[in-house]
């Protein structure tokens, strides 16, 4: 009896172990199953996001307009940066965000007469932001520069730290030439809905490592930040009609939202700066 019990639970152990080997073996074929059908999903996603149509810049939206009463203080107002600064998704200045921003500061308590233009790019990361300073610098100065830049950064899930180096040197650049400087980092791409979900999220998650990075440069290089991500996401998160028909680029009602966000530092700065 002993001996034959002793038979019988050996073959109980080595039955228990044979089920957990083959269900560790089991996970781990669903564990990467699981990977593989993530990424596959995640790729899928990532094609379409890159080939479904996207607004493109308006080529008759003027990118130099002066806006405000004659006889106002003048301020030189040039925004630098991707799309966001070309106002790509709506047809008229006064809807992009630099039109709305011009005509805030125009409307204001100190009313301003704002020269404004725009030497921003659609497509750009912050890797092209050299060649915006350099001309956003050609003949007269601007007093306040806009950057609004990022999202092209977390889209192509690149280095933060990269991309808040090659930001804080485009600040330092136009702060030695005494240009005034304020940064809205990377929007809340979580909210876009061009892309589905998980990537989505995904690209939400790249968004704001690149805003941290960037909050990070900025201050360092002298720039003022505002972060565009805490301070209007869950507006856009909440509301389709911050965005326009493609789902990514926002809306007159989307820049407005900005430019709002953005106006006690533009008009700071605005303030700080000399005038001419």
């Amino acid at each position: 009896m002993t001996e034959q019990g002793g038979r019988r639970g050996g073959g109980d152990r080595g039955l228990g172990a044979g089920l957990a080997v083959r269900l560790g073996r089991a996970a781990a074929v669903s564990l990467v199953a699981g990977t593989i059908g993530g990424a596959a999903v995640l790729a899928g996603e990532a094609f379409l996001a890159r080939n479904r149509p996207y607004a493109q810049p308006e080529l008759g939206l003027a990118l130099r307009a002066t806006v405000g009463r004659a006889g106002a203080p003048p301020l030189r107002l040039v925004l630098l940066g991707d799309s966001s600064a070309l106002g790509v998704g709506v047809a008229r200045l006064g809807d992009t965000v630099g039109g709305q921003l011009a005509n805030l500061l125009a409307e204001g308590p100190t009313g301003r007469r704002v020269h404004l233009s725009s030497v921003g790019v659609s497509g750009s990361r912050s890797t092209d932001l050299a060649t915006q300073v350099a001309r956003a610098l050609l003949g007269p100065r601007p007093d306040v520069a806009v950057v609004l830049i990022g999202a092209n950064d977390a889209t192509a899930l690149r280095s933060p730290a990269e991309a808040g180096a090659y930001l804080g040197s485009a600040v330092r650049r136009l702060r030695e030439a005494q240009v005034e400087v304020v940064v809205g980092t990377c929007p809340d791409l979580g909210a876009a809905r061009a892309i589905a979900p998980p990537l989505r999220q995904v690209v939400g998650w790249s968004g704001r490592r690149i805003a941290r990075a960037q909050t990070a440069a900025v201050l360092d290089a002298g720039g003022t930040v505002v972060d565009l991500g805490t301070e209007t996401g869950p507006v856009f998160r909440a509301d389709a009609g911050t965005f326009c028909h493609d789902g990514f680029h926002p809306s007159a009602d989307g820049y407005r939202i900005w430019a709002h966000a953005l106006l006690p530092a533009v008009a700071a700065a605005a303030n700080v700066a000399p005038r001419h």
